[in-house]
């Protein structure tokens, strides 16, 4: 087979140790494969990097295994061409699993061009995406205090979610924290009701009359205090975030001209796309590397189901919730595009098949800097002709058991 990297190396990573395999020319044996073991500290890391210079190496391969390739790519990205590999993508051999086989082997796809890198953002993206990934667990840490909250009242017979919309609210607040403290009588915890609540006050009597022990008091108040906490960090990532993001700033506007896409959806497609789209090369590209589009499974000249491949789940949640929010949208192509599906195919695939049409208008909007364009909601209507329209009516209203004449209003007349 030829030989496309004459000067490669591969890297099989652990948490404490790597094994690096390098291959090279050696004129009168053909090919020279020297293996050596290191240590993943950064004394160990910076020894490796020497090694490989030694051997005048220009790419470096290592899986992406967990997060441990982290430390080993940074270090050696500044010195050598670096490429990620998917491990689906280069699978060992039955019967050789060893590290020093797994090196060796991943050495050979790479000096024949067999393996495809994957995508490792810049060093802005990189710090951007921690920031933005971190402040998206708080959040969703959050959701779930707010859920303990709510299962700790209902224990203690408090029913307060059934009358106020936000029990976390200023007034909920009050009440939750007059509970902790004390307070057990309904009359006077319902006073603390504030604005439209307080037209309320029977119904809070009610709700807020229930059996609220003292280990209830200490579970309300410690998941108040947490709540405190990661409101708190969630504002401190949130600030940060804003300073990072300012120098894609404008991309991040023109993200948001999409419907559904808030700015914290913008910033957290930015920090996992980031916005230079040559590295993907094609709009389908993304999608697929996103995981929001269809399987692609055909064999003996029919085609099966497939389902969507993996992709980042952080990529994937974004694009699930601009796409439920682009559903629920008014007089727009991705509210249309979300009603047409659900109905014939359920809410599931019909999100998935809306993610894929906003990651597609990201890849044209970032790669042309361009504003959002809408299509509308009659688009699908438009698409076809009338007559076209009225058959697919027709066979709708044959599927249900009724005969269907189809007539010209003219030649009715």
């Amino acid at each position: 087979m030829e030989i496309v990297i004459e000067r490669c190396a591969a890297l099989d990573v652990h948490k404490d140790t790597v094994v690096a395999c390098v291959r090279v020319p050696d004129p009168p044996a053909g090919r020279q494969q020297v293996i050596e073991t290191f240590r993943t500290t950064t004394p160990g890391l910076l020894a490796l990097r020497d090694w490989l210079a030694a051997y005048q190496v220009t790419l470096v391969g290592m899986e992406a295994t967990g997060v441990y390739w982290k430390p080993v790519y940074y270090v050696l990205e500044e010195a050598f061409t670096c490429q990620l590999v998917n491990a689906r993508h280069s699978r060992q051999l039955p019967g050789r699993k060893t590290d020093v086989a797994d090196a060796a082997w991943l050495c050979q796809l790479l000096e024949h061009g067999m393996v495809r890198a994957s995508f490792v953002p810049p060093k802005p993206i990189r710090e951007l995406r921690n920031l933005t990934r971190y402040r998206t667990a708080q959040i969703e840490e959050r959701t779930r205090e707010a859920q303990r909250l709510d299962k700790v009242l209902q224990d203690a017979g408090i029913k307060l979610s059934s009358v106020a919309s936000n029990v976390l609210g200023v007034s909920g607040r009050a009440m939750l924290q007059a509970l902790v403290e004390g307070t057990r009588d309904p009359a006077v915890l319902a006073e603390l009701a504030k604005g439209a609540l307080r037209k309320k006050l029977p119904q809070l009597r009610a709700a807020l009359l229930g059996r609220f022990g003292a280990h209830h008091a200490l579970l309300v108040g410690t998941i108040l205090a947490k709540l405190d906490f990661l409101d708190e960090a969630i504002a401190a990532l949130s600030a940060e975030i804003e300073v990072a993001i300012r120098p894609f700033a404008a991309e991040v506007e023109l993200l948001r001209t999409i419907p559904g896409v808030d700015r914290r959806i913008a910033e957290g497609m930015v920090a996992e796309i980031g916005v230079d789209m040559t590295r993907f090369g094609a709009a389908d590209r993304l999608a697929s590397w996103t995981g929001m589009c269809p399987g692609n499974h055909e064999s003996a000249g029919k085609r099966a189901r497939g389902t969507t491949r993996k992709g980042s789940k952080w990529l994937r949640s974004y694009l699930r919730q601009a796409a439920k929010a682009a559903g629920g949208s008014k007089g727009t192509y991705l509210a249309a595009q979300y009603t047409r599906l659900r109905g014939r195919r359920g809410p599931a695939k019909a999100t998935v098949a809306v993610g894929h049409s906003i990651i597609v208008a990201m890849y044209y909007m970032l790669e042309r800097r361009q504003p959002y364009h809408d299509l509308g909601p009659d688009y699908f209507l438009r698409r076809h002709t009338r007559e076209h329209h009225a058959r697919r009516l027709a066979r709708q209203l044959q599927a249900l058991g009724y005969k269907v004449t189809l007539e010209p209003a003219e030649a009715a007349a």
